[in-house]
Protein backbone atom coordinates (compact mmCIF):
# COMPACT_ATOMS: atom_id res chain seq x y z
CA UNK A 1 0.00 0.00 0.00
CA UNK A 2 1.35 3.68 -1.11
CA UNK A 3 1.78 5.57 1.80
CA UNK A 4 0.74 9.12 2.05
CA UNK A 5 3.04 12.23 3.03
CA UNK A 6 1.07 14.67 4.86
CA UNK A 7 2.38 18.51 6.58
CA UNK A 8 1.11 18.32 10.02
CA UNK A 9 2.19 22.12 10.22
CA UNK A 10 4.60 24.64 9.24
CA UNK A 11 5.82 27.60 10.96
CA UNK A 12 8.19 30.99 10.02
CA UNK A 13 10.07 33.93 11.08
CA UNK A 14 8.82 37.47 10.28
CA UNK A 15 10.16 37.99 7.01
CA UNK A 16 11.94 41.47 7.48
CA UNK A 17 14.23 44.04 5.36
CA UNK A 18 17.52 42.40 4.21
CA UNK A 19 19.65 45.06 5.44
CA UNK A 20 21.49 46.75 7.95
CA UNK A 21 18.32 48.33 9.12
CA UNK A 22 16.23 45.26 9.00
CA UNK A 23 14.34 43.90 12.37
CA UNK A 24 16.61 40.70 12.26
CA UNK A 25 19.58 42.12 11.28
CA UNK A 26 21.58 40.92 14.67
CA UNK A 27 20.19 37.58 14.93
CA UNK A 28 22.38 34.52 14.19
CA UNK A 29 21.04 32.57 10.90
CA UNK A 30 21.59 29.50 13.12
CA UNK A 31 19.47 30.83 15.73
CA UNK A 32 17.01 32.24 13.51
CA UNK A 33 16.63 28.45 12.00
CA UNK A 34 16.79 27.05 15.23
CA UNK A 35 13.81 29.43 16.28
CA UNK A 36 11.14 28.08 14.19
CA UNK A 37 12.65 24.53 14.10
CA UNK A 38 11.91 24.70 18.32
CA UNK A 39 8.24 26.83 17.12
CA UNK A 40 7.44 23.56 15.12
CA UNK A 41 8.28 21.11 17.78
CA UNK A 42 6.61 22.89 20.68
CA UNK A 43 3.14 23.34 18.34
CA UNK A 44 2.91 19.72 16.87
CA UNK A 45 4.13 17.90 20.06
CA UNK A 46 6.34 15.93 18.26
CA UNK A 47 9.52 14.11 20.21
CA UNK A 48 12.26 15.59 18.02
CA UNK A 49 14.10 12.20 18.72
CA UNK A 50 11.71 10.51 16.38
CA UNK A 51 12.56 13.03 13.46
CA UNK A 52 14.61 11.11 10.78
CA UNK A 53 15.87 14.18 9.09
CA UNK A 54 16.04 17.74 8.35
CA UNK A 55 16.41 19.23 4.89
CA UNK A 56 16.80 22.72 5.00
CA UNK A 57 17.38 25.29 1.72
CA UNK A 58 19.68 27.89 1.75
CA UNK A 59 20.74 29.72 -0.99
CA UNK A 60 24.11 31.55 0.28
CA UNK A 61 26.00 28.67 2.45
CA UNK A 62 28.82 31.15 3.10
CA UNK A 63 29.95 33.26 6.17
CA UNK A 64 27.53 33.01 8.85
CA UNK A 65 25.50 30.45 6.98
CA UNK A 66 27.79 28.20 5.91
CA UNK A 67 29.30 24.52 7.28
CA UNK A 68 25.94 22.88 7.04
CA UNK A 69 22.81 25.47 8.20
CA UNK A 70 21.01 22.73 9.11
CA UNK A 71 22.86 20.78 11.52
CA UNK A 72 23.79 23.85 13.47
CA UNK A 73 20.19 24.56 14.07
CA UNK A 74 19.33 21.13 15.27
CA UNK A 75 21.82 21.37 17.75
CA UNK A 76 21.00 24.59 18.73
CA UNK A 77 17.04 24.36 18.89
CA UNK A 78 18.67 21.56 21.75
CA UNK A 79 17.69 18.77 19.38
CA UNK A 80 19.05 15.04 20.13
CA UNK A 81 22.50 15.08 18.62
CA UNK A 82 20.99 11.62 16.79
CA UNK A 83 19.18 13.88 14.70
CA UNK A 84 20.73 14.45 11.19
CA UNK A 85 20.34 17.46 8.59
CA UNK A 86 21.18 18.64 5.56
CA UNK A 87 21.61 21.80 3.51
CA UNK A 88 20.24 22.29 -0.18
CA UNK A 89 20.56 25.20 -3.02
CA UNK A 90 17.84 24.83 -5.57
CA UNK A 91 17.77 28.81 -5.32
CA UNK A 92 14.67 30.35 -4.66
CA UNK A 93 13.33 26.80 -5.15
CA UNK A 94 15.18 25.35 -2.29
CA UNK A 95 12.82 25.43 0.57
CA UNK A 96 10.00 23.87 -1.59
CA UNK A 97 12.60 21.28 -3.03
CA UNK A 98 13.03 20.92 1.04
CA UNK A 99 9.05 19.09 0.95
CA UNK A 100 9.61 17.36 -2.27
CA UNK A 101 12.32 15.69 -0.72
CA UNK A 102 10.70 15.33 2.18
CA UNK A 103 7.17 13.95 1.11
CA UNK A 104 9.38 11.59 -1.30
CA UNK A 105 11.49 9.75 1.55
CA UNK A 106 7.94 9.34 3.61
CA UNK A 107 6.30 7.89 0.40
CA UNK A 108 8.93 5.46 -0.62
CA UNK A 109 8.69 4.18 3.18
CA UNK A 110 12.66 4.97 3.88
CA UNK A 111 11.27 7.78 6.65
CA UNK A 112 8.75 8.78 8.69
CA UNK A 113 9.20 12.02 10.11
CA UNK A 114 10.85 14.74 8.29
CA UNK A 115 11.41 18.37 8.54
CA UNK A 116 11.42 20.67 5.49
CA UNK A 117 12.82 24.27 5.82
CA UNK A 118 15.23 26.74 4.93
CA UNK A 119 16.51 29.90 5.74
CA UNK A 120 18.62 32.80 4.38
CA UNK A 121 19.62 36.35 5.92
CA UNK A 122 20.44 39.05 2.87
CA UNK A 123 21.25 41.27 5.62
CA UNK A 124 24.46 39.20 6.96
CA UNK A 125 25.17 37.35 3.47
CA UNK A 126 24.16 39.54 0.49
CA UNK A 127 23.22 38.34 -3.03
CA UNK A 128 26.24 37.21 -5.01
CA UNK A 129 28.77 37.25 -1.36
CA UNK A 130 28.86 33.40 -2.10
CA UNK A 131 30.86 33.72 -5.89
CA UNK A 132 33.85 35.23 -4.18
CA UNK A 133 34.38 37.96 -7.10
CA UNK A 134 34.63 34.12 -9.27
CA UNK A 135 33.07 33.28 -12.43
CA UNK A 136 30.65 30.92 -11.60
CA UNK A 137 29.69 29.74 -15.11
CA UNK A 138 33.22 28.57 -16.52
CA UNK A 139 34.19 28.27 -20.36
CA UNK A 140 32.02 25.45 -21.40
CA UNK A 141 28.84 26.72 -20.09
CA UNK A 142 29.64 30.39 -21.54
CA UNK A 143 30.28 28.22 -24.64
CA UNK A 144 27.15 27.11 -25.02
CA UNK A 145 25.14 30.40 -24.52
CA UNK A 146 27.46 32.53 -26.79
CA UNK A 147 25.51 35.22 -26.78
CA UNK A 148 25.85 35.83 -22.93
CA UNK A 149 23.60 34.89 -19.86
CA UNK A 150 21.87 37.52 -17.79
CA UNK A 151 20.46 38.88 -14.50
CA UNK A 152 17.12 37.47 -13.16
CA UNK A 153 15.53 41.67 -13.79
CA UNK A 154 16.66 41.18 -17.32
CA UNK A 155 14.94 37.83 -17.79
CA UNK A 156 11.49 39.41 -16.17
CA UNK A 157 11.97 41.87 -19.14
CA UNK A 158 11.88 39.22 -21.58
CA UNK A 159 9.03 37.69 -20.34
CA UNK A 160 7.19 41.14 -19.95
CA UNK A 161 7.85 41.40 -23.49
CA UNK A 162 6.88 37.76 -24.64
CA UNK A 163 3.73 38.04 -23.03
CA UNK A 164 2.80 41.34 -24.06
CA UNK A 165 2.90 42.40 -20.41
CA UNK A 166 2.78 46.45 -19.67
CA UNK A 167 3.97 48.47 -16.86
CA UNK A 168 0.55 49.32 -15.35
CA UNK A 169 0.28 46.13 -15.59
CA UNK A 170 2.84 44.71 -13.11
CA UNK A 171 2.00 47.68 -11.04
CA UNK A 172 -1.45 47.29 -10.87
CA UNK A 173 -0.72 43.26 -9.48
CA UNK A 174 2.20 44.92 -7.36
CA UNK A 175 -0.52 47.22 -5.72
CA UNK A 176 -2.62 44.12 -5.30
CA UNK A 177 0.23 42.35 -3.87
CA UNK A 178 0.73 44.89 -0.97
CA UNK A 179 -3.04 45.70 -0.05
CA UNK A 180 -3.82 41.98 0.03
CA UNK A 181 -0.72 41.19 2.25
CA UNK A 182 -2.01 44.19 3.92
CA UNK A 183 -5.22 43.14 4.72
CA UNK A 184 -4.43 39.74 5.44
CA UNK A 185 -2.22 41.00 8.34
CA UNK A 186 -5.27 43.18 9.57
CA UNK A 187 -7.25 40.26 10.02
CA UNK A 188 -4.84 38.27 11.85
CA UNK A 189 -4.47 35.73 9.18
CA UNK A 190 -0.49 35.82 9.47
CA UNK A 191 -0.53 35.31 12.99
CA UNK A 192 -0.54 31.72 13.43
CA UNK A 193 1.64 31.17 10.76
CA UNK A 194 4.25 33.58 12.27
CA UNK A 195 6.77 32.86 15.34
CA UNK A 196 7.82 36.53 16.31
CA UNK A 197 11.80 36.51 17.04
CA UNK A 198 13.74 38.40 20.24
CA UNK A 199 16.58 40.15 18.92
CA UNK A 200 19.41 40.44 21.31
CA UNK A 201 19.05 43.31 22.62
CA UNK A 202 15.21 42.04 23.53
CA UNK A 203 13.42 43.29 20.78
CA UNK A 204 10.60 41.29 19.86
CA UNK A 205 9.99 41.32 16.27
CA UNK A 206 6.65 39.93 15.11
CA UNK A 207 5.26 41.44 12.01
CA UNK A 208 6.99 41.50 8.73
CA UNK A 209 8.64 44.49 7.74
CA UNK A 210 7.93 44.78 3.91
CA UNK A 211 3.94 45.16 3.39
CA UNK A 212 2.87 48.76 2.55
CA UNK A 213 -0.98 49.49 2.67
CA UNK A 214 -0.52 52.72 1.22
CA UNK A 215 0.76 51.72 -2.35
CA UNK A 216 -0.46 53.12 -4.84
CA UNK A 217 -0.30 53.37 -8.84
CA UNK A 218 0.96 56.96 -8.31
CA UNK A 219 3.83 56.42 -6.12
CA UNK A 220 4.65 52.89 -8.98
CA UNK A 221 4.38 55.33 -11.26
CA UNK A 222 7.26 57.49 -9.96
CA UNK A 223 9.88 54.41 -9.76
CA UNK A 224 12.81 54.42 -13.13
CA UNK A 225 13.25 51.05 -14.09
CA UNK A 226 15.72 48.73 -12.18
CA UNK A 227 17.50 47.02 -14.39
CA UNK A 228 17.46 49.59 -17.76
CA UNK A 229 20.98 48.24 -19.49
CA UNK A 230 22.20 50.05 -22.43
CA UNK A 231 23.93 46.83 -23.50
CA UNK A 232 20.58 44.80 -23.09
CA UNK A 233 18.58 47.47 -24.55
CA UNK A 234 20.61 46.82 -27.78
CA UNK A 235 20.66 43.06 -27.85
CA UNK A 236 16.93 42.82 -26.55
CA UNK A 237 15.28 45.82 -28.58
CA UNK A 238 12.36 44.01 -27.79
CA UNK A 239 12.57 44.55 -24.14
CA UNK A 240 9.96 47.75 -22.81
CA UNK A 241 11.53 48.30 -19.83
CA UNK A 242 8.59 48.06 -17.14
CA UNK A 243 9.89 45.89 -14.43
CA UNK A 244 11.03 48.46 -11.06
CA UNK A 245 11.96 47.81 -7.73
CA UNK A 246 8.11 48.45 -7.01
CA UNK A 247 7.07 44.74 -8.78
CA UNK A 248 10.29 43.16 -8.12
CA UNK A 249 10.51 40.54 -4.86
CA UNK A 250 12.42 42.26 -2.03
CA UNK A 251 15.21 41.58 -0.74
CA UNK A 252 14.79 39.57 3.18
CA UNK A 253 15.74 38.04 5.49
CA UNK A 254 14.01 34.99 7.62
CA UNK A 255 13.24 31.38 7.86
CA UNK A 256 10.50 28.72 7.89
CA UNK A 257 9.86 25.14 8.78
CA UNK A 258 7.37 22.32 7.80
CA UNK A 259 6.84 19.03 9.62
CA UNK A 260 5.86 16.07 7.28
CA UNK A 261 5.24 12.66 8.00
CA UNK A 262 3.54 9.34 6.77
CA UNK A 263 -0.27 9.85 7.34
CA UNK A 264 -0.21 6.49 8.87
CA UNK A 265 2.63 7.47 11.41
CA UNK A 266 0.41 11.01 11.75
CA UNK A 267 -2.20 8.74 13.16
CA UNK A 268 -0.51 6.59 15.46
CA UNK A 269 1.52 9.28 16.93
CA UNK A 270 -1.81 11.59 17.54
CA UNK A 271 -0.69 14.31 15.19
CA UNK A 272 -3.18 15.69 13.33
CA UNK A 273 -2.31 17.01 9.75
CA UNK A 274 -3.03 20.01 7.85
CA UNK A 275 -2.64 18.74 4.59
CA UNK A 276 -1.50 15.92 2.13
CA UNK A 277 1.26 16.12 -0.51
CA UNK A 278 -0.55 14.89 -3.70
CA UNK A 279 2.39 14.71 -6.24
CA UNK A 280 5.47 17.62 -7.01
CA UNK A 281 7.44 18.21 -10.26
CA UNK A 282 10.11 20.01 -11.24
CA UNK A 283 11.97 20.93 -14.39
CA UNK A 284 14.44 23.02 -16.35
CA UNK A 285 13.98 25.31 -19.04
CA UNK A 286 15.82 28.15 -20.91
CA UNK A 287 18.39 29.97 -18.56
CA UNK A 288 18.12 32.91 -20.35
CA UNK A 289 14.64 33.19 -20.11
CA UNK A 290 14.66 31.43 -16.56
CA UNK A 291 11.67 32.28 -14.67
CA UNK A 292 8.73 31.12 -16.49
CA UNK A 293 9.47 27.62 -15.77
CA UNK A 294 6.42 27.86 -13.37
CA UNK A 295 4.04 27.49 -16.60
CA UNK A 296 5.75 23.45 -17.68
CA UNK A 297 5.94 22.97 -14.28
CA UNK A 298 2.64 23.46 -13.48
CA UNK A 299 1.40 21.67 -16.59
CA UNK A 300 3.26 18.76 -15.19
CA UNK A 301 2.05 18.80 -11.84
CA UNK A 302 -1.27 18.67 -13.11
CA UNK A 303 -1.11 16.06 -15.38
CA UNK A 304 0.39 13.87 -12.97
CA UNK A 305 -2.44 14.49 -10.68
CA UNK A 306 -5.27 14.39 -13.42
CA UNK A 307 -6.30 17.64 -12.12
CA UNK A 308 -7.12 20.65 -14.18
CA UNK A 309 -6.49 24.35 -12.92
CA UNK A 310 -10.04 24.85 -12.35
CA UNK A 311 -9.52 22.03 -9.51
CA UNK A 312 -7.16 24.56 -7.97
CA UNK A 313 -8.66 26.58 -5.00
CA UNK A 314 -5.73 28.51 -4.20
CA UNK A 315 -2.39 28.85 -5.92
CA UNK A 316 0.65 30.87 -4.58
CA UNK A 317 3.31 31.37 -7.49
CA UNK A 318 5.96 33.41 -6.57
CA UNK A 319 6.40 36.74 -6.87
CA UNK A 320 9.84 36.84 -7.98
CA UNK A 321 8.76 39.48 -10.38
CA UNK A 322 5.28 40.67 -11.15
CA UNK A 323 5.57 39.43 -14.97
CA UNK A 324 5.92 36.19 -14.02
CA UNK A 325 3.16 35.12 -12.22
CA UNK A 326 1.19 37.24 -14.43
CA UNK A 327 2.62 35.41 -17.47
CA UNK A 328 1.56 32.51 -15.57
CA UNK A 329 -2.31 33.55 -15.49
CA UNK A 330 -2.52 34.18 -19.13
CA UNK A 331 -0.77 30.69 -20.02
CA UNK A 332 -2.93 29.14 -17.38
CA UNK A 333 -5.93 30.82 -17.22
CA UNK A 334 -6.17 30.65 -13.69
CA UNK A 335 -8.58 32.54 -12.06
CA UNK A 336 -6.69 35.61 -10.63
CA UNK A 337 -9.02 35.55 -7.45
CA UNK A 338 -7.78 32.32 -6.33
CA UNK A 339 -3.93 33.23 -6.92
CA UNK A 340 -1.39 34.95 -4.45
CA UNK A 341 -4.79 35.58 -2.12
CA UNK A 342 -3.62 37.09 0.84
CA UNK A 343 -0.31 38.95 -0.79
CA UNK A 344 3.05 37.76 -2.35
CA UNK A 345 6.97 38.40 -2.39
CA UNK A 346 6.64 41.76 -3.66
CA UNK A 347 4.64 42.54 -0.38
CA UNK A 348 6.07 40.22 1.92
CA UNK A 349 10.04 39.67 0.53
CA UNK A 350 11.94 36.69 -0.74
CA UNK A 351 14.62 35.78 1.87
CA UNK A 352 15.22 33.18 -1.04
CA UNK A 353 16.05 29.77 0.77
CA UNK A 354 13.43 30.14 3.22
CA UNK A 355 10.20 31.49 0.92
CA UNK A 356 9.04 28.21 -0.07
CA UNK A 357 8.14 27.97 3.35
CA UNK A 358 5.97 31.01 3.64
CA UNK A 359 4.51 30.19 0.48
CA UNK A 360 3.43 26.90 1.62
CA UNK A 361 1.94 28.58 4.92
CA UNK A 362 0.06 30.78 3.44
CA UNK A 363 -1.22 28.67 0.72
CA UNK A 364 -2.42 26.22 3.87
CA UNK A 365 -4.17 29.60 5.74
CA UNK A 366 -5.88 30.22 2.86
CA UNK A 367 -7.13 26.76 1.52
CA UNK A 368 -8.35 26.69 5.43
CA UNK A 369 -10.09 30.01 5.44
CA UNK A 370 -12.02 29.37 1.92
CA UNK A 371 -12.95 25.66 2.73
CA UNK A 372 -10.83 24.57 -0.39
CA UNK A 373 -9.61 21.13 -1.00
CA UNK A 374 -6.69 21.59 -3.66
CA UNK A 375 -4.11 23.81 -3.63
CA UNK A 376 -0.68 24.74 -5.71
CA UNK A 377 2.42 26.10 -5.22
CA UNK A 378 5.17 26.88 -7.79
CA UNK A 379 8.24 28.84 -7.60
CA UNK A 380 10.63 30.27 -10.24
CA UNK A 381 14.09 29.51 -9.77
CA UNK A 382 17.55 30.99 -11.21
CA UNK A 383 19.43 28.73 -13.43
CA UNK A 384 16.14 27.79 -15.30
CA UNK A 385 14.35 25.69 -13.14
CA UNK A 386 11.05 25.87 -11.61
CA UNK A 387 9.43 23.56 -8.47
CA UNK A 388 5.26 23.10 -8.80
CA UNK A 389 3.54 20.83 -5.84
CA UNK A 390 -0.14 20.04 -5.30
CA UNK A 391 -1.47 19.60 -1.59
CA UNK A 392 -4.84 18.78 -0.43
CA UNK A 393 -6.46 20.51 2.46
CA UNK A 394 -7.27 17.55 5.16
CA UNK A 395 -8.16 20.21 8.15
Amino acid sequence: MTRRAVVVDVVRSPFTKGKDTGALVGVHPVDLLAGVLAALQERTGIDPGRIDDVIAGCVLPVGEQSGNVARHAVLAAGWPEEVPATTIDRKCGSAQQALQFAAQAVVAGEQDAVIAAGVDMMSTVPMKANRLGRDELGPRLRGRYADGMVRQGISAELIAARWSIGREECDAWSVRSHRRAAAAEEAGDLTAQIQPVIRPDGTVVDRDEGIRAESSMETLARLKPAFRDEAMAERYPEIGWVVTAGSSSQVSDGAAAALVVAEDVAERWGLRPRAAVVRGAVVGVDPVLMLHGVIPATERVLTRTGLAIDDIDVAEVNEAFAPVVLAWLKETGADPERVNVHGGAIAFGHPVGASGGRLLATLLDALEGRHGRYGLLTMCESGGMANATVLERLS
